[in-house]
């Protein structure tokens, strides 16, 4: 059985008893008095609908059902009027009846209480039936699964949505200053979910848990890498991607392959939901800040603490306090945004492809299909994203498949195949940058002379090998890769590697 926080009705007693008879009759502390009297009778309706919520539980096991359902209810409808009233009292510890909450969800999911009374429809969660007004596109989609997982249950998640401070500043966050993120984020995923659902879908996860993770990590950013290394979509570090089958084949990297990362990234929620007794505020942190270290803080199968309960979220770094409520805050705004005044644009992201009838790279093709379709940002995320193998700047031979949104496939007959447009790009791709070189393309000087087999250059974020030897000036990508171990056709390289640029004949 879960470990719950509960609170002791004789402590509460003790702590009314203490406070009215030392309360001054008036001033400053008569206030603080009945804001403390407040407070504590708070926390005594907490532990008394605590345990008449446990012993609904109770009540489910034996098989009484309906009375079950009858206690639990009253349980949580009373606890959450006391928590709408804590919120109202200055010394109340609003947070303390988030954690009880989410501790008296989880000890009831799974138990017979959680199957509807014939003609009850009040279990019926939202995310399965969708509501009136609401405007999400998958909120019908997304399955109805008996797994104890909070964000599953949506009525749950609701609740301890609007009683957690964390969580609320969170959706406020992504609804003003990342209001662009998380646009972004929407638009990049709906073209990569075709790949990246199915994999969720399989292992029996939300889709929006999926979206939360992805907005947070990268906003949709198939080739984003961190400044500690995390790479990817779904930001696996190198040694855990290698745990889940992120390997690197014929030079590329699969933790840029969105199908694949979102399947890991499954089997790692699905592997830490199992340590952490269902808990998904646990799993969502130890994804961020190291399962060891979450481990180490709140403890692991059924004796493990909630994520909201002080000794853990207390404990924990602050870079996940705030990174947990903005994952769920992304999922809670993916599968219901008419309730924040947010709505998702809607894209045409059915999937389709092209066959080059001339040479191109992505970055050519970017230049020659505009903004047709996509006037705000063009094409080139889409593409990268789309075709995470590819180098940008390298060109693709006659012949070469390359993956677009189906309606790009008749822009591309259009405008690609021949004519202006994929002149003018071949002509700006070709292009080539004088010295001088910039300043990470730094020459060692021995005394005396230089020597230009000593050149060196630092790969910086977003460089590829063509492009280095187009600012490089002499030498080409076989000639760079050579000198550097390089293998093609991807010829892998990584921010701060250290590439010899050697002298190549003009």
């Amino acid at each position: 059985m879960l470990r719950h926080r509960t609170f002791c009705i004789a402590a509460a007693a003790a702590a009314l008893a203490a406070c009215a008879g030392n309360a001054p009759r008036g001033g400053p502390g008569a206030a603080q008095a009945k804001a403390d009297d407040e407070s504590n009778a708070l926390y005594q309706r907490l532990d008394e609908d605590s345990r008449r919520y446990e012993a609904g539980l109770a009540l489910a096991r034996s098989g009484e059902t309906a009375r079950a359902q009858a206690e639990m209810k009253a349980a949580l409808d009373d606890l959450r009027a006391a928590a709408t009233q804590c919120a109202q009292v200055k010394e109340c510890d609003e947070q303390r009846f988030v954690a009880g909450f989410d501790s008296l969800l989880r000890a009831g999911i799974g138990s017979p209480s959680d199957l509807a009374v014939e003609g009850d429809t009040s279990a019926t969660t939202p995310e399965a039936t969708g509501e009136v007004g609401e405007g999400s596109p998958v909120v019908t989609a997304l399955p109805q699964l008996g797994r104890s997982v909070t964000l599953l249950k949506g009525r749950e998640l609701g609740d301890i949505i609007a009683l957690n401070g964390p969580v609320k500043a969170a959706l406020e966050e992504w609804l003003t200053q990342y209001r662009p993120n998380l646009m972004t984020a929407y638009e990049n995923y709906q073209y990569l979910r075709y790949q990246m659902w199915p994999e969720y879908e399989k292992a029996g996860l939300p889709e929006a848990l999926l979206f939360g993770m992805l907005a947070k990590e990268s906003g949709g950013k198939v080739h984003a890498v961190s400044r500690s290394g995390a790479s990817g979509p779904l930001q696996f570090m190198y040694a855990t991607g290698l745990r889940f089958g992120l390997t690197t084949v014929d030079g590329f990297d699969r933790r840029f392959d969105p199908r694949l990362a979102a399947r890991a990234n499954a089997a790692y929620v699905n592997e830490q939901l199992a340590i952490f007794n269902n808990n998904l505020e646990l799993v969502i942190g130890a994804y961020n800040g190291g399962e060891g270290a979450m481990q180490r803080r709140a403890g692991r199968g059924e004796n493990a603490s909630g994520f909201w309960s002080p000794e853990v979220y207390g404990s924990i770094s602050q870079e996940t306090r705030e990174y947990v409520p903005m994952v769920l805050a992304a999922a809670w705004l993916f599968m219901h945004p008419e309730r924040y005044n947010l709505e998702f644009p809607k894209i045409a992201a059915k999937p389709g492809s092209i066959t080059l009838k001339r040479p191109a790279s992505i970055a050519e093709l970017t230049v020659c299909l505009g903004q047709d379709g996509n006037a705000h940002d063009g094409w080139f995320r889409t593409l990268r994203n789309l075709n995470p193998q590819l180098d940008p700047q390298q060109q693709e031979p006659v012949g070469a498949r390359l993956v677009v949104p189906q309606r790009l496939e008749k822009v591309y007959e259009r405008d690609c195949a021949a004519g202006r447009w994929p002149e003018l790009a071949a002509e700006l791709h070709e292009a080539i940058v004088p010295a001088p070189p910039p300043v990470a393309l730094a020459q060692s000087r021995s005394p005396g002379k230089a020597r230009a087999k000593d050149r060196t250059y630092i790969v910086r974020k977003g460089d590829t090998l063509a492009a280095i030897a187009r600012r490089s000036g002499h030498c080409g990508i076989r000639e760079i890769a050579a000198a550097n171990g390089l293998r093609g056709p991807h010829y892998p390289i990584k921010p701060g590697q250290a590439l010899k640029v050697p002298e190549c004949p003009r």
